[in-house]
């Protein structure tokens, strides 16, 4: 089996060019790439913006079509067209740890105020404070999007992860071919049967595996995709619509971490560990807050 990563970007101005005499910097001015791009990958993520990504445990049969899908993806993504789109196919040293995926609900949301309130609502019984959920939205809804997940203590709201402008990657995840085809079904039942779900859904699973991850909190950066989530093993995964406006391209992806957990050992598990959904837990249709509260907690 193969783990397949795509990364599509593209060049932007960063404001931080060469000073004028003024002691002003010239605007929307470009850093200059390095010839040699694999030398310095650092300076190349600084100087571009994210545009799509895509990732997943395949068969080696399924390579070619899998990277077309992925090269399809790229270049059709509402942010735009990218100037860079990177796809790596690594051959996998380890057999894949399988799981079951959580189980899913849609939240019966309105607006992105109702979000809130109902994401603090489904996070504070799991232990997740009102300092690391300000952290979390602050992260979600900066300007400039992280590339990664940041990496957040439950209690203190700390933000831990040893690079805060990649971020972490939860990667070297998929979902078995039969275990695929099930969600589908089960997906179609409820009228959500779209790759954003079944993508988000199996990362999400990795995620909350990992007995020192409490929970996950992610909003989408594509701005015709409103629909975001929380997750955590307790909870299950729980769509929530409407948690942005639409055009906004704001987003990002926030693990709330147990106080004192080992973050070279969390951050191991997340990039490194081939993990696969194997089996399917139930969908659920639409619930309001005090119906998934009431499931989970009483």
């Amino acid at each position: 089996m193969v783990n397949i990563r795509m990364r599509a970007s593209r060049q932007i101005a960063d404001g931080k060019g060469p000073k004028t005499a003024g002691n002003k910097r010239l605007r929307g001015t470009l850093r200059p790439l390095p010839a040699d791009l694999s030398a310095h990958p650092e300076q190349i993520a600084l100087n571009n913006e994210h545009i799509s990504g895509a990732e997943g445990i395949y068969p080696n049969s399924r390579t070619r079509s899998i990277v077309q899908s992925y090269l399809d993806r790229a270049r059709n993504h509402p942010k735009g067209s990218p100037d860079r789109i990177h796809i790596t196919i690594e051959k996998l040293t380890q057999r894949p740890q399988l799981i079951r995926a959580l189980p899913l609900v849609t939240l019966d949301c309105t607006s992105p105020a109702t979000a809130d309130i109902c994401i603090r609502k489904l996070l504070s019984p799991s232990g997740i404070s009102g300092a690391a959920l300000k952290i979390a939205f602050s992260v979600l809804r900066n300007k400039t999007s992280m590339r990664g997940a940041a990496l957040v203590y439950a209690r203190s709201g700390r933000r831990v992860e040893p690079d805060r402008r990649r971020g972490i990657r939860a990667s070297c995840l998929g979902i078995t071919a039969g275990a695929e085809g099930f969600l589908s079904r089960e997906l179609e039942n409820c009228g959500i049967n779209i790759q954003p779900v079944k993508e988000a859904l199996v990362l999400a699973s990795k995620v909350a595996v990992y007995p020192d991850i409490l929970a996950e909190l992610c909003i989408s950066d594509d701005p015709d995709y409103t629909t975001g989530y929380v997750a955590s093993k307790a909870l299950g995964y729980i769509r929530i619509p409407h948690i942005k406006k639409k055009k906004i391209a704001d987003g990002g992806r926030v693990f709330f971490l147990r106080e004192g957990a080992d973050i070279a050992s969390v951050v191991r598990y997340l990039e490194g560990i081939p993990v696969l959904v194997a089996s399917i837990s139930s969908c659920r249709a639409m619930h309001t807050i005090h119906e998934i509260i009431d499931h989970h907690y009483r």
